[in-house]
């Protein structure tokens, strides 16, 4: 039997805040990576893991808030918590390897395409294994051609929010990139809904059972409560904020040797008489 599907059980609430959790997500891991980029090599590694840990809990979290509007009539939706957190840690684990690639080799061509499709990888697999971990009576069926078009958007705007976090340095500009992330990752979750059809198991007449809000809330405090915090770390960093580097590169000023040998002792003495015995022959008339 074919199920009843509603997406939007509370309206437009749960797509808007489902937005801003991926914009939230987005930005603080743009400016994760943004700040990876300025800062000395031993500091990357952790700026750069904050950063893709920032983009997965944004992304999971976007999924699931999105996922307390979606319900199926005559069928109790529950979640398998381990499949639920696993989405998460593929998610993390999956753009932590476009970050990290992007971070050493630079927003280059070929570490921009391996990095965006490791990333848009990412992202889509979290969505279909948050989806495999959903439980009720019946199954889920979906449009390959559909679905094929949401795994394109994932890796369109991961490769766009890689590029954007090795290019755009100031605030304003990192919060636009955020957005226009937020607006794609979003898309591809709905984009990867609309791929999907309900067939209920004929077992009798419909149950009732907790609301998906009810179900899905507890699952998110630990990312949302992760993602405050990582607010306040870039509230607190300036530099972050403002993408400034730590330190002003050092520059090469004419007629100053790039590696200058260091001074003998006496040497600029020496340097000094020479040139005075230089100077008065010249201006001493030669004896023939």
């Amino acid at each position: 039997m074919h199920g009843t599907v509603d997406g939007f059980s509370y309206g437009l609430v749960t797509p808007l805040v489902a937005y801003l959790m991926a914009c939230l997500g987005g930005a603080l891991g743009l400016r994760c990576t943004t700040r990876a980029l300025l800062v000395a090599h031993s500091w990357r590694p952790g700026w750069l893991a904050l950063g893709a840990a920032a983009i997965g809990s944004g992304i999971w979290t976007m999924h699931f808030v999105a996922m307390m509007g979606f319900t199926v009539a005559g069928a109790p939706i529950h979640y398998d918590k381990p499949m639920t957190y696993a989405s998460l840690g593929v998610a993390v684990v999956m753009v932590g390897l476009g970050i990290f690639i992007v971070g050493y080799q630079g927003a280059t061509g070929t570490a921009l395409f391996t990095g965006g499709t490791i990333t848009g990888l990412g992202i889509a697999s979290m969505h279909y294994l948050g989806m495999a971990g959903m439980r009720f009576d019946g199954k889920f069926e979906y449009n390959t051609l559909t679905v094929s078009v949401s795994v394109a958007i994932a890796m369109a705007a991961a490769t766009a929010a890689l590029w954007a976090a090795g290019q755009v340095r100031g605030f304003l500009w990192s919060v636009g990139a955020s957005l226009v992330m937020g607006l794609a990752v979003t898309g591809m979750h709905y984009t990867g809904m609309a791929a999907l059809s309900v067939h209920l198991h004929t077992t009798g007449s419909p149950s009732a059972g907790d609301s998906p809000a009810g179900l899905v809330a507890p699952m998110l405090i630990g990312p949302l409560a992760f993602l405050s915090l990582a607010g306040v770390v870039m509230v607190f960093d300036p530099l972050m904020v403002m993408g400034k580097p730590d330190r002003t590169p050092a520059r090469r000023k004419p007629g100053v040797p790039a590696h200058p040998h260091p001074a003998r002792p006496g040497g600029a003495a020496r340097l000094r008489t020479r040139r005075k015995v230089v100077l008065h022959e010249s201006r001493t008339p030669q004896n023939r």
